[in-house]
């Protein structure tokens, strides 16, 4: 995933001080209690960052490996010799399609064999190999057997221990982030497990790594229940010189009601405070001592709208790199369709009702904050104009009667398709993530919305992990209501989303099946504008935009005003725009010990 921040201006507030590395004490290692988080994410997939690509498993791994290039929790760029990641700096050839990273010689795995080339190379291999479920492949511009993949990076090459070469097919104003899409491994230890055999990481994706790099180490995993991390006081990079926390634990809750009173009564030691508590947090004395870092969110909240039919999942491309053509969804698959859904459902409504007006409505994926952000793109409420749209699309009212569903007669998927499908019901079903109070709400205002103008939507919270995560890599769903909490608001190229490449059922991130050529070749030549020019590439951007809201492919709903709190008496917690747990390894934590 693109994880480049530049130009991004958060919107903040702190009531505590930033603090310095010199500013920060503790009563040393691993005497700074134990820090316990929360979660309603489910279970992690893997503990592999080559095949992983849920919430809860990066939450688990990020901790486990470095990056090659790091991202300042300040700024959001990538910086040289920032805590956690490999490079000490890099430039470009006079051509700028060469790319020269030079790595830290002063890092080592905790087991003390040193962090090297070796190690980005063997996870590069991996990824590229095509054995492994990876939806980073698509950063390169072939696959190891010669299979198209869509990327810019031509080759990856390492001329000794402390130097990486990459190789891009042109100039490109965004590609730098590609190089920190693959996650080094060690690669002493995952030859040793794997050697060339790249495809039996698929078979065990919950091997818990022996060897790592960070704050925390060693992964103790009870399915349903918990996550545990000790401190390793051999990470190099802590901030104070070695990890103040004892462990790491994560605690798997029913939903964030029940996490924030448990965090209210001392059990856990950070809460991401949910949209409906923030006012309390704001307002109730006895919530006030609580310190809060509250900040606009760099992401957005989104239905998902699958273009084509779930019940035959095609990838974008076949074999040689041919593009398939979908068979579409036999609702979605009409814009017309799409577009009756933003004009019946009031966003307003929603989050002022719901998320007490903790949100700001967008119908893009650049946010307010974006330096591309076009404010005149929104959905219009509209109930009368969403009944019209369906009735053109082919989906009438045939008895006059509010409370009945509409039916096909002659629908784009009776014309294209099936025939016999006139007659059918105008139904969808909707799923969301259980485990989230917020998100059921919401689930279920859709679905009332939806059925005043004629809809038989069926809502249903489902388990993320068993349920909801393989319909949606998988291409079986309807409409899944999920969050990208990525660099695309900043970064507002769509390659990782909307591109044929990475329509793979099973791994893709573009798993509604959107395709239009005019937004990717309008894509493309905002990534090699010359000089990488900020006005000409935001007037292609702004031209994107456009297609992306009359297309559709989400139903972009709002982002989150969003807001962060820890126990009182927290030391050296140092949030930031980019990061609330960057300073974890110095923090001294006051949760109380678990059962």
């Amino acid at each position: 995933m693109k994880r480049k921040l530049a130009l991004f201006l958060a919107v903040c507030l702190c009531i505590c001080a930033p603090l310095s590395a010199q500013d920060m004490e503790a009563p040393g290692a691993g005497l700074g209690g134990i820090v316990i988080d929360s979660s309603t994410a489910g279970d992690p997939a893997t503990f592999n960052p080559l095949i992983g690509g849920d919430t809860a498993s990066s939450a688990v791994y990020s901790w486990l490996y470095p990056s090659i290039i790091g991202v300042s929790p300040y700024t959001g760029l990538e910086e040289p010799n920032l805590a956690g990641a490999m490079a000490s700096g890099w430039e470009y050839d006079e051509s700028g399609t060469v790319l020269t990273v030079h790595l830290r010689d002063d890092i080592s795995w905790n087991d003390g064999t040193p962090v090297t080339s070796a190690d980005y190379m063997w996870a590069v291999e991996a990824t590229r190999s095509g054995q492994i479920d990876s939806p980073r492949a698509g950063i390169f511009e072939t696959m190891a057997d010669g299979t198209p993949a869509g990327g810019k990076i031509v080759s990856i090459e390492a001329p000794d221990d402390y130097t990486v070469v990459v190789t891009f097919s042109e100039a490109d104003c965004i590609s730098f982030s590609d190089v920190n899409d693959v996650t080094p491994v060690p690669a002493h230890i995952f030859t040793e497990l794997y050697g060339d055999d790249y495809a039996a990481m698929n078979d065990n994706p919950r091997d818990i790594p022996t060897v790592s790099f960070g704050a925390f180490k060693d992964v103790e995993f009870a399915a349903g229940e918990r996550i545990s991390l000790l401190a390793d006081q051999a990470y190099p990079d802590a901030l104070l010189g070695f990890v103040s926390p004892s462990e790491l634990v994560t605690l798997q809750v029913a939903d964030e009601n029940v996490a924030t009173e448990r965090f209210i009564g001392g059990e856990f030691s950070i809460l991401a405070v949910p949209a409906t508590r923030q006012e309390e947090f704001r307002t109730d004395e006895k919530l006030l001592e609580f310190p809060r870092y509250e900040f606009t969110g760099n992401g957005f909240t989104f239905f998902s709208m699958n273009h084509a039919n779930p019940d035959n999942p095609q990838p974008g491309f076949d074999e040689d790199g041919n593009l398939i053509p979908q068979e579409p969804h036999p609702v979605l698959g009409d814009v017309l369709v799409r577009q009756a859904i933003s004009h019946a459902v009031d966003i307003d409504a929603l989050i002022e009702g719901i998320r007490d007006g903790n949100g700001v409505k967008v119908a893009t994926h650049t946010i307010p904050t974006s330096w591309v952000y076009n404010a005149d793109l929104q959905y219009e409420y509209n109930p009368e104009l969403a009944m019209e749209k369906l009735a053109q699309a082919g989906w009438i009212d045939h008895d006059d009667n509010p409370d009945t569903a509409r039916i096909c007669q002659d629908c784009l998927f009776a014309r294209e398709v099936d025939e016999s499908y006139n007659g059918s019901e105008l139904t969808l079903d909707l799923h969301v993530p259980a485990g989230s109070e917020v998100g059921e709400q919401m689930g279920l205002f859709f679905q009332a919305e939806m059925n005043k103008v004629g809809f038989a939507a069926v809502f249903e919270a489902i388990d993320w992990g068993s349920a909801f995560l393989p319909e949606l890599t998988g291409q079986t769903f309807d409409m899944n209501m999920l969050g990208w909490s990525l660099g695309l608001p900043v970064d507002p190229d769509i390659s990782p989303f909307y591109y044929p490449e990475v329509d793979v059922p099973g791994s893709g991130f573009n798993f509604v099946s959107y395709y239009n050529a005019e937004l990717i070749e309008l894509n493309n030549q905002a990534r090699v504008v010359p000089g990488c020019d900020t006005e000409a590439r935001a007037e292609l951007y702004g031209r994107v935009q456009e297609i992306l809201f009359n297309d559709m492919p989400y139903f972009f709903m709002y982002v989150s005003e969003s807001m962060t709190a820890v126990l009182p008496g927290t030391e050296n917690w140092n949030p930031t725009p980019y990061s609330r747990t960057y300073s974890m390894d110095a923090w001294v934590s006051p949760a109380v010990a678990m059962p």
